[in-house]
Protein backbone atom coordinates (compact mmCIF):
# COMPACT_ATOMS: atom_id res chain seq x y z
CA UNK A 1 0.00 0.00 0.00
CA UNK A 2 1.16 3.13 -0.77
CA UNK A 3 2.24 6.08 1.98
CA UNK A 4 0.21 8.78 1.58
CA UNK A 5 1.34 12.32 2.89
CA UNK A 6 0.66 15.68 2.56
CA UNK A 7 3.19 18.79 2.90
CA UNK A 8 1.88 21.95 3.57
CA UNK A 9 3.10 25.27 2.32
CA UNK A 10 2.52 28.96 3.45
CA UNK A 11 3.70 31.97 2.42
CA UNK A 12 7.07 32.28 3.77
CA UNK A 13 7.81 28.50 4.18
CA UNK A 14 11.16 27.16 2.81
CA UNK A 15 11.46 23.83 3.56
CA UNK A 16 8.64 22.26 2.25
CA UNK A 17 10.39 21.27 -0.35
CA UNK A 18 13.06 19.46 1.90
CA UNK A 19 10.32 18.06 3.41
CA UNK A 20 8.48 16.59 0.30
CA UNK A 21 11.85 14.73 -0.80
CA UNK A 22 12.65 13.28 2.40
CA UNK A 23 8.83 11.62 2.20
CA UNK A 24 9.47 10.49 -1.44
CA UNK A 25 12.86 9.19 -0.67
CA UNK A 26 11.99 7.27 1.95
CA UNK A 27 8.64 5.83 1.03
CA UNK A 28 8.75 5.67 -2.47
CA UNK A 29 5.72 7.89 -3.04
CA UNK A 30 5.69 11.45 -4.22
CA UNK A 31 3.83 13.72 -1.13
CA UNK A 32 0.94 15.89 -2.49
CA UNK A 33 1.85 19.72 -2.19
CA UNK A 34 -1.14 21.75 -0.60
CA UNK A 35 -1.16 25.55 0.01
CA UNK A 36 -2.47 27.59 3.00
CA UNK A 37 -5.43 28.80 1.33
CA UNK A 38 -6.91 24.95 0.77
CA UNK A 39 -10.13 24.43 2.70
CA UNK A 40 -9.81 20.96 2.42
CA UNK A 41 -7.42 17.72 2.58
CA UNK A 42 -7.63 14.89 0.42
CA UNK A 43 -8.95 11.73 2.45
CA UNK A 44 -6.99 8.91 3.75
CA UNK A 45 -3.64 10.32 4.52
CA UNK A 46 -1.06 8.79 6.36
CA UNK A 47 0.78 11.74 7.14
CA UNK A 48 0.39 15.87 7.57
CA UNK A 49 3.70 17.34 7.39
CA UNK A 50 4.12 21.32 8.47
CA UNK A 51 7.64 22.31 7.50
CA UNK A 52 9.93 25.11 8.49
CA UNK A 53 10.31 28.60 7.42
CA UNK A 54 8.85 31.61 8.40
CA UNK A 55 5.13 31.60 7.41
CA UNK A 56 3.60 34.89 7.10
CA UNK A 57 7.37 36.74 7.59
CA UNK A 58 6.78 35.46 11.12
CA UNK A 59 4.31 38.90 11.40
CA UNK A 60 3.18 39.00 15.31
CA UNK A 61 4.38 35.90 16.48
CA UNK A 62 6.77 32.99 14.63
CA UNK A 63 3.31 30.59 13.47
CA UNK A 64 0.32 32.64 14.64
CA UNK A 65 -1.09 33.51 11.82
CA UNK A 66 -0.41 30.36 10.23
CA UNK A 67 -2.55 28.48 12.81
CA UNK A 68 -5.12 30.84 11.25
CA UNK A 69 -5.30 29.85 7.55
CA UNK A 70 -7.80 28.09 6.24
CA UNK A 71 -5.88 24.85 6.02
CA UNK A 72 -5.40 24.33 9.35
CA UNK A 73 -8.81 23.68 10.17
CA UNK A 74 -8.61 20.97 8.23
CA UNK A 75 -5.48 19.74 9.89
CA UNK A 76 -6.57 20.27 13.17
CA UNK A 77 -9.94 18.08 12.06
CA UNK A 78 -7.77 15.28 10.63
CA UNK A 79 -5.48 15.67 13.93
CA UNK A 80 -8.71 15.14 15.92
CA UNK A 81 -9.76 12.19 13.72
CA UNK A 82 -5.86 10.32 14.38
CA UNK A 83 -4.29 11.51 11.14
CA UNK A 84 -0.77 12.05 12.73
CA UNK A 85 1.20 15.08 12.13
CA UNK A 86 4.76 16.09 12.04
CA UNK A 87 5.70 19.38 12.57
CA UNK A 88 8.86 20.78 12.16
CA UNK A 89 10.74 24.00 13.19
CA UNK A 90 8.06 26.42 12.13
CA UNK A 91 5.58 23.46 11.47
CA UNK A 92 6.41 23.06 15.57
CA UNK A 93 5.38 26.81 16.21
CA UNK A 94 2.46 26.68 14.20
CA UNK A 95 1.17 23.32 15.88
CA UNK A 96 1.77 24.98 19.49
CA UNK A 97 -0.18 28.56 18.25
CA UNK A 98 -3.46 25.93 17.11
CA UNK A 99 -3.40 24.20 20.23
CA UNK A 100 -2.50 21.13 18.58
CA UNK A 101 0.44 20.70 21.17
CA UNK A 102 1.29 22.55 24.65
CA UNK A 103 3.63 25.16 25.39
CA UNK A 104 5.32 27.92 23.31
CA UNK A 105 8.42 28.90 21.34
CA UNK A 106 9.93 31.69 22.32
CA UNK A 107 13.29 33.54 21.26
CA UNK A 108 16.31 32.14 21.57
CA UNK A 109 18.29 32.53 24.57
CA UNK A 110 20.79 34.88 23.63
CA UNK A 111 18.60 36.74 20.89
CA UNK A 112 20.40 34.78 17.72
CA UNK A 113 19.50 32.60 15.08
CA UNK A 114 21.25 29.63 15.67
CA UNK A 115 22.16 27.18 12.67
CA UNK A 116 24.09 24.04 13.16
CA UNK A 117 24.02 20.37 13.79
CA UNK A 118 23.22 19.01 17.37
CA UNK A 119 23.15 16.35 19.53
CA UNK A 120 19.90 14.95 20.67
CA UNK A 121 18.97 12.66 23.21
CA UNK A 122 15.99 9.95 21.83
CA UNK A 123 13.35 10.08 25.30
CA UNK A 124 10.61 8.20 24.07
CA UNK A 125 10.48 5.27 21.83
CA UNK A 126 7.30 4.02 21.91
CA UNK A 127 5.47 6.57 19.52
CA UNK A 128 5.10 6.12 15.61
CA UNK A 129 7.62 8.63 14.90
CA UNK A 130 10.21 7.41 17.12
CA UNK A 131 10.07 3.74 17.22
CA UNK A 132 13.23 3.06 14.97
CA UNK A 133 15.40 4.75 17.48
CA UNK A 134 16.53 3.32 20.92
CA UNK A 135 15.51 4.64 24.58
CA UNK A 136 18.28 6.93 25.33
CA UNK A 137 20.21 6.92 21.96
CA UNK A 138 22.38 9.95 21.32
CA UNK A 139 21.64 11.12 17.69
CA UNK A 140 22.76 14.26 15.69
CA UNK A 141 20.44 16.25 13.47
CA UNK A 142 20.65 20.28 12.23
CA UNK A 143 19.01 22.97 13.41
CA UNK A 144 18.23 26.26 12.32
CA UNK A 145 15.61 29.03 14.16
CA UNK A 146 15.18 32.14 15.81
CA UNK A 147 12.59 31.20 17.92
CA UNK A 148 13.13 27.61 19.39
CA UNK A 149 13.14 28.31 23.00
CA UNK A 150 10.16 26.08 24.62
CA UNK A 151 8.40 27.17 26.92
CA UNK A 152 5.73 26.16 29.04
CA UNK A 153 4.73 26.81 32.67
CA UNK A 154 5.63 24.23 35.74
CA UNK A 155 2.71 22.14 36.01
CA UNK A 156 2.32 21.69 32.17
CA UNK A 157 6.15 20.20 31.97
CA UNK A 158 5.54 18.35 34.63
CA UNK A 159 2.23 16.84 32.60
CA UNK A 160 3.99 16.25 29.74
CA UNK A 161 7.03 14.93 31.29
CA UNK A 162 5.16 12.27 33.58
CA UNK A 163 3.03 11.55 30.13
CA UNK A 164 6.07 10.63 28.37
CA UNK A 165 5.14 13.54 25.77
CA UNK A 166 9.09 14.47 25.69
CA UNK A 167 10.17 13.04 22.59
CA UNK A 168 14.07 14.47 21.75
CA UNK A 169 15.79 16.78 24.23
CA UNK A 170 18.72 18.81 23.35
CA UNK A 171 21.89 16.78 24.60
CA UNK A 172 23.94 20.20 24.54
CA UNK A 173 23.09 23.66 25.32
CA UNK A 174 21.46 24.91 22.77
CA UNK A 175 18.28 27.83 22.72
CA UNK A 176 17.31 28.06 26.49
CA UNK A 177 14.45 25.66 26.03
CA UNK A 178 12.52 24.32 29.03
CA UNK A 179 14.21 21.13 29.96
CA UNK A 180 16.10 21.22 27.16
CA UNK A 181 12.97 20.08 25.63
CA UNK A 182 13.48 19.55 21.44
CA UNK A 183 10.66 17.76 20.63
CA UNK A 184 6.68 17.41 21.96
CA UNK A 185 3.92 14.62 21.50
CA UNK A 186 0.41 15.09 21.69
CA UNK A 187 -1.49 13.82 24.14
CA UNK A 188 -2.30 10.65 21.88
CA UNK A 189 1.10 10.60 20.53
CA UNK A 190 0.46 11.12 17.27
CA UNK A 191 1.34 14.70 16.19
CA UNK A 192 4.89 15.53 16.73
CA UNK A 193 6.47 18.95 16.73
CA UNK A 194 9.89 19.63 16.69
CA UNK A 195 12.77 22.20 16.24
CA UNK A 196 15.21 20.15 14.68
CA UNK A 197 14.72 19.20 10.84
CA UNK A 198 15.28 15.80 10.37
CA UNK A 199 14.86 15.62 6.66
CA UNK A 200 18.29 17.60 6.79
CA UNK A 201 19.46 14.64 7.73
CA UNK A 202 18.69 11.83 5.75
CA UNK A 203 21.59 11.05 3.34
CA UNK A 204 24.78 10.10 4.65
CA UNK A 205 27.68 12.36 4.66
CA UNK A 206 29.16 13.76 0.85
CA UNK A 207 31.49 15.82 2.43
CA UNK A 208 33.42 15.86 5.69
CA UNK A 209 30.94 17.45 8.37
CA UNK A 210 27.31 17.61 6.36
CA UNK A 211 25.10 15.46 6.00
CA UNK A 212 23.89 12.28 7.84
CA UNK A 213 21.29 9.83 8.30
CA UNK A 214 19.59 10.12 12.30
CA UNK A 215 16.68 11.84 10.60
CA UNK A 216 16.19 9.16 8.14
CA UNK A 217 15.28 6.70 10.67
CA UNK A 218 12.34 9.26 12.26
CA UNK A 219 10.69 9.01 8.53
CA UNK A 220 11.78 5.21 7.98
CA UNK A 221 9.73 4.72 11.71
CA UNK A 222 6.50 6.19 10.51
CA UNK A 223 6.33 4.26 6.93
CA UNK A 224 7.35 1.22 8.67
CA UNK A 225 4.93 1.51 11.60
CA UNK A 226 1.71 3.37 9.58
CA UNK A 227 1.62 1.18 6.09
CA UNK A 228 1.75 -2.05 8.91
CA UNK A 229 -0.49 -0.87 10.91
Amino acid sequence: MAFRAAVITFPGSNCDRDMATALEAVSGTPALRMWHGDADLPGQLDLIALPGGFSYGDYLRSGAMAANSPIMRAVVAAATRGVPVLGVCNGFQVLTEARLLPGALLRNAGQRFICRTVGLTVENTGTLFTAGYTQGEHVRIPVAHHDGNFYADADTLDRIEGEGRVAFRYAESCNGSARDIAGVLSANGRVLGMMPHPERAIEPAAVAGLGGTDGRRLFESMLNQLVSA
